[in-house]
């Protein structure tokens, strides 16, 4: 499936939708890019795919501003995995870092490592 607006914005589409395989340009994950980018591989503004980079990123992997995911890589970071300065989740890693596993500056969780650790089992690591 493949959609493209014709609207436009600092040169990209204002959306654009690229799911699955395009068997004319042999393409086997849909890439799209745009300011709301959904697809197998999302890259945009705001982003919703298994593989989602952009501001607001969506998706297994979700790196951006604000990723939320699977495995998010982000300023502010949500999901299973969660790196950034911000994150929270099953496994947090940043410089605030709340989760089952947290790993920070400030981390608050069931295990947490760091300078100013909090929650169940503390491990105080003052060089972190």
């Amino acid at each position: 499936m493949r959609y493209r607006s014709k609207a436009e914005l600092f040169g990209l589409p204002l959306f654009c939708i690229a799911i699955g395989p395009d068997f004319e340009k042999r393409e086997a994950r849909g890439v799209a890019r745009g300011i709301i980018a959904i697809g197998d591989i999302a890259i945009g503004g705001i982003a919703l795919g298994g593989v989602a980079l952009g501001g607001i990123a969506f998706g297994g992997l979700a790196a951006g501003v604000l990723g939320l995911g699977g495995l998010s890589i982000a300023l502010l970071a949500v999901g299973g995995v969660a790196i950034g300065g911000l994150a929270l989740g099953g496994c947090a890693i940043g410089y605030q870092a709340l989760g089952g596993l947290a790993i920070g500056y400030y981390s608050t969780g069931g295990l947490s490592i760091g300078p100013h650790p909090q929650g169940g089992s503390l491990i105080y690591w003052p060089s972190l």
